[in-house]
């Protein structure tokens, strides 16, 4: 059962990189729930689908998104229709084949199974910039590299 919620936890998170990755912004407001929560690298935070999709769609329409590198680190079921996933993300800024350090972040996802599909409630996307330790930002990055 716990493998079972793992895999489906760790496909829903794929399916959001998957959709940031390729740029789509009704690919990634769907996987939210009616209230489901996103908070951004930034710091902005959008409640629901349509919010989701109305402050993601001018992102990817007039910048140049980079791709996410991203590491599951832990899924944590907190009973048999809620869980929360940990990962580590990097980004390659578009013309490059490296991974920009200053960008890393820990993403948090919580999800809850309704109707017997798994959504999002809260995907947050925080600064991993590990302020005065510079060698916990290279150990991030360098985790990531491997991923590459």
């Amino acid at each position: 059962m716990r493998g079972s919620i793992d895999n489906e936890i760790q496909g829903l998170y794929q399916q959001l990189i998957d959709a940031w990755n390729k740029r789509d912004a009704q690919g990634m407001a769907g996987l939210f729930s009616e209230q489901g929560v996103q908070i951004g690298f930034d710091g902005s935070k959008v409640v629901g689908k349509a919010e989701i999709l109305a402050h993601v769609k001018p992102i990817f329409e007039s910048h140049p998104t980079a791709p996410f590198v991203t590491k599951v680190k832990s899924i944590r079921p907190l009973g048999t229709d809620v869980a929360i996933l940990h990962a580590i993300a990097g980004m390659i800024p578009p013309g490059k084949t490296d991974i920009e350090p200053s960008v890393n972040a820990h993403q948090t996802l919580v999800a809850v199974k309704k109707h017997e599909n798994w959504q999002i409630e809260l995907f947050q996307n925080t600064p991993a910039q590990f302020h005065g330790r510079p060698e916990l930002v290279e150990q991030m990055t360098d985790e990531l590299r491997l991923l590459l």
